[in-house]
């Protein structure tokens, strides 16, 4: 599993609508021929605020079919995106199964 934050900063941009709408569909279309299996995005407010203006869940069936996804060449034009929607700089968390 990968997920990947944007952390909160005052003044950033976020279009929570083109990220839900576009990049997660560019995700799912570049990444699920290489075994992802679930994309969906989060937003933390009011009392379960995290510190996070969104967090995505991005779901693989092994380690191996997520590490073929950040290698194929779809990969490229999913990083190329995250202007179209925010100025924050992501981070990703690589998370292995227990």
């Amino acid at each position: 599993m990968l997920l990947v934050t944007y952390p909160k900063s005052d003044g950033a941009r976020f279009d929570a609508d083109y990220y839900t709408a576009e990049h997660l569909r560019l995700v799912r279309e570049g990444w699920t021929p290489h075994g992802l299996t679930d994309v969906h995005a989060l937003f933390p407010s009011g009392a379960g605020d995290t510190g996070f203006t969104a967090i995505a869940v991005i779901k693989f069936g092994d380690n191996d079919s997520l590490q073929a996804a950040l290698a194929s060449p779809a990969t490229p034009g999913i990083m190329a995106d995250v202007p179209n929607f925010t100025d924050i700089e992501p981070s990703m968390h690589f998370m292995k199964r227990g």
